[in-house]
């Protein structure tokens, strides 16, 4: 009998048994699609031995007009601006105390220090710097107690504790001269509230930590007491950025990159600026600054209020950051949305704004004075999963609600989808805000990482080829992402042995220097007609292009496994290792359904796994009836 080829078709399809996605590949891990054939995906690296504190849940990267570029990282500790190899260190402050306000106490023996402060709002976890402090007459010298500090526990209103160390991180045990409380001329700098690095849907049990914030209460959300989400944005050289229901602040390019952001209502001759908001961005070619759940200006027409309007859009002055009061002299202004509960997110998308509530999408579009902006309805009846989980593309607009996804490009429309019931029968809901979509413009490809069941941070992706419309899955941990552009390679947020990194994707063809493994292409089942017959497999002639930095050592796997009924397990008749120089794999191999996998060589020495890349053509297979049972 002639040899068979299998030209499967492209894409991951899921949405039926393996059995029903005869033809076509029914698995895979680290694979896209190109051109209609699977190949392995790029490697990733480290982009600098640098770390940084927190998750990192947001990157925005801009160039100053001396080139000098920048990367804005948001996290759930701090907020920085990455500049060459270095993160510094941009977190607001939100209280800095009058000197004497902090006094400090030490136990002979111990490392805990008290620090008094009378209402100091602080949360353990939060980060205070002193300055001005005399040594307390032994160990703990001035030297010790002058940096910066995590707070260890909140004792009281009035009190809480952190835990001694020296310049270089050193733990430092307090004496029996450690009897002064500091001096007079503490000054306690502290930095804005911590949130949360899970999802918290309401307020009360589990909302913050135990015995702080709304444990065992119930009020509403706050930006401490619910996950850390960043919105950045530039606005021209400067930075604007802002906690999800916290404050928004400004950091000015002028200053030296290690001087911290401020609250934009902190700014000199700012007029009645959003003190609250859940995002901001800034507008196309008009340049406004907007605030999406902005705070209204009060009915006395004179302050903020304070409280998130979920609803309110406000925007400031044409490329006026400091104006925010709406004047017949001047374009600020605000507009409130009607369908919906609150405004889940919002994108910068081509000449006009795409902002989404949970149950609706909206359009703001720059229409020029008196009214700036003209707000229009698009869909009701979609939302967005969360903040981060729409992206603006090649092909338009694509994002992910909770029961599928879409693709907006002048009108809204649902993305047909071959692993719909593999995502969406295999998600932690209770997670979703930490869902977010990438683009990779390079391969056509936009993603979204999300949380599969029982897990609390993003550990698997899907991406859609807009070009092929074919979908791919995979399991890889990444807590933000930015495409290729001002850099020459994606970016994303990651972490290795409990430290948090920047990792440069798309880059050779391993794991930040270790092989990649369990990467897999698995087809669905095959057989002869109808499946009545028996199939006899003697050979496989394989069809697969080495690709990566090895040169000739490459080497992969290509294993069958057969079963007999679709409701059998599949059993593994033979793996055989292929390399440049493989013709043919003589096979033995008898039963009513064949499925074809190739994979990583994870059993391989590590030399032999690094540099592997790969791409699958049209494999045959010497099929032959083999008599029915």
């Amino acid at each position: 009998m002639p040899l068979q080829k299998l030209l499967f078709n492209p894409g991951i399809n899921k949405e039926g048994t393996a059995y029903t996605a005869e033809g076509g590949w029914f698995d895979g891990n680290l694979i896209r699609f190109r051109k209609g054939f699977p190949e392995k995906i790029g490697g990733w690296a480290k982009n600098t031995l640098n770390t940084y504190l927190g998750t990192g849940r947001k990157l925005h990267a801009w160039v100053n007009l001396q080139g000098t570029k920048y990367l804005g990282i948001g996290t759930r500790l701090k907020l920085y601006i990455q500049e060459g190899d270095q993160f510094y260190d941009i977190t607001p402050l939100r209280l800095t105390t009058s000197a004497g306000d902090v006094t400090f106490s030490a136990t002979n023996g111990s490392s805990t220090i008290t620090a008094t402060d009378t209402n100091h709002g602080a949360m353990a976890g939060d980060f205070v710097t002193f300055s001005g402090a005399a040594t307390l007459g032994g160990l703990i010298t001035a030297t010790v107690l002058n940096q910066e500090y995590e707070v260890l526990a909140v004792t009281s209103a009035n009190a809480y504790t952190f835990t001694a160390k020296d310049t270089d991180g050193a733990t430092v045990t307090a004496n029996a001269s450690d009897s002064g409380n500091g001096g007079s001329s503490v000054v306690g700098a502290y930095q804005i509230n911590i949130g949360l690095d899970t999802f918290v849907s309401g307020s009360g049990w589990g909302s913050g930590t135990w015995g702080s914030g709304t444990f065992g209460s119930v009020s509403a959300l706050s930006a401490s007491s619910q996950l850390r989400l960043w919105s950045i944005d530039n606005f021209g050289e400067d930075m604007l950025s802002c906690v999800r229901a916290g404050g928004i602040f400004f950091w000015d390019n002028s200053d030296t990159v290690s001087v911290r952001a401020k609250a934009l209502e902190d700014l000199t001759s700012v007029n009645l600026p959003p003190t609250v908001g859940l995002q901001v961005l800034v507008s196309d070619i008009d340049r406004h600054a907007i605030i999406l759940g902005a705070d209204p200006i009060d009915a006395a027409g004179v302050a903020r209020t304070s409280n998130v309007d979920p609803l309110l859009v406000a925007w400031c002055d044409q490329e006026n950051i400091l104006e925010w009061e709406p004047k017949s002299t001047n374009t600020a202004g605000s507009l409130r949305l009607s369908s919906g509960s609150q405004i889940i997110g919002g994108l910068r998308a081509r000449q006009e704004v795409l902002i989404w509530t949970d149950t609706s999408l909206y359009s703001l579009q720059f229409i020029g004075p008196p009214l700036t902006f003209g707000m229009n309805l698009i869909n009701e009846g979609v939302g967005l999963i969360a903040p981060g989980a729409a992206i603006n593309s090649p092909a338009g607009v694509f994002w992910m609600d909770r029961k599928g996804f879409y693709v907006y490009n002048g009108s809204v429309q649902s993305i047909p989808c071959s692993v719909h019931s593999y995502v969406f029968d295999d998600i932690n809901e209770s997670q979703n805000f930490q869902f977010f979509a990438f683009l990779n413009r390079q391969f056509n490809e936009v993603g979204w990482f999300y949380s599969s069941s029982d897990v609390d941070i993003p550990d698997r992706y899907v991406t859609f080829n807009y070009v092929d419309n074919v979908w791919a899955i995979g399991q890889l941990s990444r807590t933000a992402w930015l495409d290729e552009g001002i850099e020459n390679n994606p970016r994303a947020a990651g972490s290795a042995s409990s430290s948090n990194y920047i990792y440069d994707h798309e880059l050779g063809n391993d794991a930040d220097g270790s092989p990649m493994t369990d990467v897999y292409i698995e087809s669905g089942d095959f057989d002869i007609g109808e499946g009545e017959d028996f199939q006899f497999i003697r050979r496989m002639i394989p069809d697969v292009r080495f690709t990566g930095t090895a040169g000739t050592g490459q080497q992969i796997n290509t294993v069958l496994k057969t079963r007999n009924y679709p409701g059998d397990s599949l059993t593994t008749d033979s793996t055989s290792v292929l390399t440049a120089s493989t013709t043919k794999v003589d096979l033995r191999a008898r039963a009513r359904q064949a499925v074809v996998r190739f994979e990583s060589d994870d059993d391989a020495s590590t030399e032999t796994q690094l540099g592997v890349g790969f791409r699958v053509g049209g494999t045959r297979l010497d099929i032959r009836p083999n008599g029915r049972r």
